[in-house]
């Protein structure tokens, strides 16, 4: 396929959906996904994609421990406004993992399945920690993204400019692309359960 090695070396998240167990759309429910769905999802690969995939799979693993994470039996709250930064991508993501949905999501069939609204965004900045939250025990978690320990290629600004300008010639176009996903690389593939990096707390 035409995409990176290491997307297939990156860890990946396994959940439990009863809808989708109800409707036959995946046999017993169960769904596995792989960093490429994020990729597939964003139409790129970078940092916050990665680490939305990373803090969704570490939040999952925290409020279910011993067991599949159930997809739609998740809240999740974002610490900003959905159209700052990048909390919109990194939303994407996690409604893609957790089923949690805004408004425009699935409304349910007779009071079950549903995931319109369970997914919210601040009015306000409040911090850098999204919350996650399980509706059958009210347990919460908190995740935040420290990609600091993978600093980028100092060189990569100059490069980005130079594309952006259009005076990059293929050589540099390919070099700024290969430490790019160098990055993302070495955030999956080092560093998925690094607490430094991806950090949790409860947050009940």
């Amino acid at each position: 396929m035409n995409f990176p090695d290491f997307y297939e070396q990156a860890p990946t998240v396994r959940t439990y959906d009863p809808f989708a167990a109800m409707l036959g759309a995946a046999h017993e429910g169960m769904l596995e996904y792989h960093y490429l769905d994020a990729v597939r999802l964003a139409g790129h690969s970078c940092p916050t994609v990665a680490g939305a995939f990373l803090i969704g799979r570490a939040a999952l693993l925290a409020l279910y421990p011993d067991e599949l994470a159930e997809r739609g039996n998740i809240a999740v709250h974002m610490p900003a406004r959905e159209d700052e930064g990048t909390t919109g991508v990194m939303a994407q993501v996690l409604t893609l993992l957790t089923g949690a949905a805004a408004d425009n999501g699935f409304q349910g069939i007779m009071g079950r399945f549903k995931r319109r609204g369970l997914l919210s965004f601040a009015d306000h900045r409040e911090g850098e920690a999204i919350i996650f939250k399980r509706l059958d025990n009210d347990k919460s978690v908190a995740v935040t993204l420290d990609v600091s320990l993978i600093p980028a290629d100092p060189s990569q600004g100059e490069r980005l400019m130079d594309i952006m300008q259009n005076c990059a010639d293929a050589s540099q176009q390919e070099t700024f692309a290969k430490v790019w996903q160098d990055r993302v690389r070495r955030l999956l593939l080092e560093f998925p359960d690094d607490p430094r990096v991806i950090h949790v707390t409860p947050a009940n």
